[in-house]
């Protein structure tokens, strides 16, 4: 390259090539507000909406997908959710139709994009509502994938965001030896929030009993942490516990 253009040159092209290479297609929309964006793609068809919330941060897709019609919420999530890879030439169409009003990036090679990940950060963000008519109703057409998101929605770490209170109803339903084979691949920070709401005699035995404990398989450890997510989920629906959601959940006082 150095001979075909000169060194000075080499390292200009080098350097436009590598911005360009960076750039994310529909990174301009990153800067919109959620509202005046909505009102530009909401007529459009559920695979572009998809496509376009795939490439904006979690926070400022769910608040374009909390105003979406109900019936569009549904194919979008799904959409997103089984969205892997999309070719350079889809994603130029897409941006082709808001040249009009906004400058187009290119984007070069198959990026990864969507995914359940993806999807599952936008319901964390949503309000309780939204989140729940979309996963019940995501849950009749592709059981499955509405149960991935939801292990994917709440992990286990998310525990030690609870209030005392939570997390103490949450002890009450908790099977010991689960509790001991979660706690296995958790840091200190992890396992301190669950000995500190525990009476003291108790957490002193659990720590004694996780001392001894053997080697676990970490199959084994993340079935627990499952479980014990399982119990969280279960006591919210129930009402019972309440699990903080972005900046649209509602506060009573």
């Amino acid at each position: 390259m150095n001979k075909a253009f000169g060194i000075q040159n080499a390292n200009v092209l080098i350097e436009k090539v590598t911005k360009t290479l960076k750039t994310r297609a529909f990174d301009f929309l990153k800067k919109m507000e959620p509202k005046y964006l909505l009102s530009f793609i909401q007529n459009e068809h559920p695979q572009t909406i998809a496509l376009i919330l795939s490439y904006l941060k979690s926070e400022q897709a769910s608040g374009i997908m909390t105003e979406l019609p109900r019936e569009t919420q549904i194919e979008v999530a799904e959409r997103i959710a089984t969205m892997d890879r999309t070719s350079p030439d889809v994603i130029k169409e897409v941006e082709k139709t808001l040249e009009k009003k906004f400058s187009s990036t290119m984007s070069y090679g198959l990026e990864e994009i969507g995914g359940v990940k993806h999807i599952a950060g936008i319901l964390n963000e949503v309000d309780r509502g939204t989140e729940k008519y979309i996963l019940e109703e995501l849950s009749k057409k592709e059981p499955n994938l509405a149960e991935e998101i939801r292990n994917r929605m709440f992990i286990f770490e998310d525990i030690v965001t609870l209030d005392e209170m939570a997390i103490q109803r949450f002890l009450r339903e908790v099977d010991t030896k689960d509790l001991l084979i979660a706690l296995k691949g958790s840091s200190k920070e992890v396992s301190d929030v669950f000995y500190n709401n525990m009476s003291s005699r108790m957490a002193e035995m659990m720590r004694d009993e996780a001392q001894y404990m053997g080697t676990v398989r970490l199959a084994e450890v993340e079935e627990a942490q499952q479980k014990l997510v399982g119990i969280v989920r279960k006591l919210e629906e129930m009402g019972e516990i309440h699990i903080s959601r972005g900046r649209k959940d509602e506060v009573i006082v």
